[in-house]
């Protein structure tokens, strides 16, 4: 790849969907680790045989796709648990992400990765810069009970899991705040999208 390759990153309910989102109707090109995750664990997906073998046909819901909160349920209590999960989805998932990024049209390739930072060791070869979405903990909390309902042990969990505000930042190149308004993110979004524009040119 010899685009300029954007890790978009940032905390569960720190708004990175959203960012990318903006940034794709900027003119980047936007792969998802989230999405690529999906088609892979759907029913038939390429990792559930894996996934089947090494946790058993438990996992599935009606469909054949992977039961996701119950999955969820079982990792976060268990950190080996995790860690079997990741070492099956991570390599499906980055070598997803480097063919889709390959081929994607737009003027920087933006990569969007929830657990950048916990593996950046496995992604720096991939990536030119780290972009991070941030915001205060207590609003992450609010918006995640807000869209999924969750209860705040759960998210709580969720977090814990995850590499913290103050670990992500200092791996930062780029950071969006997004803890004020939509017109506030749009303006942080178009002076990021110029100085990556710039960035490719030079």
């Amino acid at each position: 790849m010899s685009r300029l390759r954007i890790g978009l990153t940032g905390g569960i309910g720190s708004g990175k969907s959203l960012v990318a989102s903006l940034l794709a109707r900027r003119g980047a090109a936007v792969v998802d680790a989230d999405h690529v995750a999906h088609v892979l664990t759907a029913a038939g997906g390429a990792a559930m045989p894996a996934l089947i073998d090494a946790f058993g046909a438990g996992i599935c819901d009606a469909s054949g796709a992977l039961d996701r909160a119950a999955m969820r349920q079982r990792v976060f209590s268990r950190p080996d648990e995790r860690a079997r999960l990741e070492a099956i989805l991570h390599p499906r998932i980055r070598q997803a992400l480097r063919e889709q990024a390959a081929q994607a049209q737009g003027e920087y390739v933006v990569l969007v990765v929830p657990l950048l930072v916990e593996h950046l060791a496995q992604w720096r070869a991939d990536l030119d810069r780290v972009c991070v979405v941030d915001c205060p903990r207590e609003l992450q909390i609010a918006r995640v009970r807000a869209r999924s309902g969750l209860d705040e042990q759960t998210i709580a969990a969720i977090l814990a899991a995850q590499a913290s505000r103050e670990q992500r930042l200092a791996v930062a190149d780029d950071v969006i705040d997004n803890s004020g308004t939509l017109a506030a993110l749009q303006t942080q979004v178009d002076a990021l999208h110029a100085r990556y524009c710039r960035m490719r040119k030079n």
